[in-house]
């Protein structure tokens, strides 16, 4: 652990850099794979480009990449006195069992939300906004369902009633860009903000690492001999949350769904090398991980204690070292005694400096916000040598956060 100390006793203070707003990328590279790409090798920088990355790679390395697509979760309501209303779709309500689930309801809902105008939604009335889809007319409504501490549940409805809720908001809502951009989306956020291989929708924010590789790209790290599989993670907007508390046990991680498949277990218990692009292919790895320890240590587990939770890899560590394959067998065999392909699962794993890395060899992410969690990632895999990271980006015109450049760390 750092100097000795419990992550949540870590000082926020500790990780401010200074990030100038004209570092910020506005808009992603022309071209995905013409982004520059930082190497970080055991200490040494060197410079090249995402459509080189097979050269910087370690040797028989399997890639693991999040498919999470990203969910047009911004609806804007005008009302008839002509004020405009905003609803952030942020997570389903606890009566629905996972995202997915959420993502394939028909004709209504209920949501987790945002509100902005909020004082202007007076108690009873309904919010409607229609939509043109080839010649018909979608008609979407909200209600204010309840109020929770941080956000609102907000029934939605909608005709025609068999149109899924994915649909809806690919209809009826806008990309979330992410709000430090500080500009509406354009037409080019609704490519560029997703992943070439976004998958399973639910992510109100993208996986950003993720945006840099191409079909051809993709293709060419096979033709190197390297393995590419897939997991999903749903991004929360939790990912945007500044760390506010001066120490780290005074910052809630908030819960994501992770769904992986038994094909992924196998695949990342024979792999040699195991790489992930982006933090939350990292952090659903690493979950995966300490997940596969909770059956070694208990194979009667339930899937509500399976769940990881905030600090307790810290406070509950093992006496020995469990290998990734026994930790991902654990796992396989717990889903096969229950008849399961695939495990669906909350996680709020905090990987911060004095964690123990299980399954993740190295990272390929962009260049994070001052005083965030993934931040703090970075800082877990590569030390105090996170700041020659940064120093090296900012000195040499790499552009920053989720449109910007990138970095290859291998410890």
């Amino acid at each position: 652990m750092l100097n000795g100390l419990h992550p949540g006793n870590i000082s926020i203070e500790s990780f401010r850099y200074h990030l100038p707003e004209d570092r910020i990328a506005q808009f992603p590279a022309p071209n995905r794979d013409e982004a520059k790409l930082l190497v970080y090798k055991g200490g040494a920088i060197s410079e090249t480009t995402y459509a080189n990355i097979a050269g910087a790679l370690p040797k028989g390395a399997l890639m693991v990449f999040n498919n999470s697509r990203v969910v047009e979760a911004r609806l804007l309501f005008q009302k008839p006195s002509g004020g405009i209303i905003e609803i952030f779709a942020l997570e389903p309500s606890d009566r629905y069992a996972d995202i997915t689930t959420a993502m394939n309801q028909t004709g209504q809902i209920v949501y987790k939300c945002l509100v902005g105008g909020a004082g202007k939604w007076k108690h009873g009335m309904v919010l409607q906004k229609k939509v043109e889809d080839n010649g018909i007319s979608v008609i979407l409504e909200a209600r204010i369902a309840g109020r929770k501490p941080d956000c609102f549940e907000i029934d939605l409805s909608w005709t025609p009633g068999e149109l899924s809720f994915a649909a809806i908001l690919h209809l009826a809502g806008q990309m979330p860009i992410p709000p430090y951009l500080h500009r509406p989306s354009d037409a080019s956020d609704t490519e560029r903000y997703q992943t070439v291989y976004a998958k399973a929708d639910g992510s109100v924010a993208a996986p950003t690492a993720g945006l840099h590789f191409t079909p051809n790209l993709l293709n060419n790290l096979t033709e190197h001999g390297f393995s590419l599989a897939y997991t999903t993670l749903h991004v929360g907007a939790g990912t945007f949350m500044p760390v506010k508390s001066e120490t780290m046990q005074g910052h809630e991680m908030h819960a994501e769904f992770l769904e992986a498949d038994i094909d992924l277990l196998n695949r990342v218990a024979d792999a040699p090398l195991v790489i992930p692009v982006g933090t939350t292919a990292m952090r659903t790895l690493e979950s995966l991980y300490r997940m596969g320890c909770k059956v070694l240590n208990n194979s009667a587990i339930t899937l509500q204690d399976l769940e990881m939770q905030q600090w307790e890899v810290y406070e509950n560590r093992d006496e020995k070292k469990v290998t990734k394959k026994d930790a991902m067998m654990a796992l396989v065999q717990w889903l096969k005694a229950r008849n399961q392909k695939q495990l669906i699962i909350k996680t709020r794993i905090l990987i911060a400096p004095g964690y123990q890395f299980g399954i993740c060899d190295g990272l390929v992410t962009n260049f994070h916000q001052p005083q965030s969690t993934l931040l703090l990632l970075v800082a877990a895999l590569i030390g105090n040598d996170w700041q020659k990271v940064y120093d090296y980006a900012m000195q040499n015109d790499f552009r920053f956060l989720s449109y910007g450049d990138g970095s290859l760390l291998i410890p």
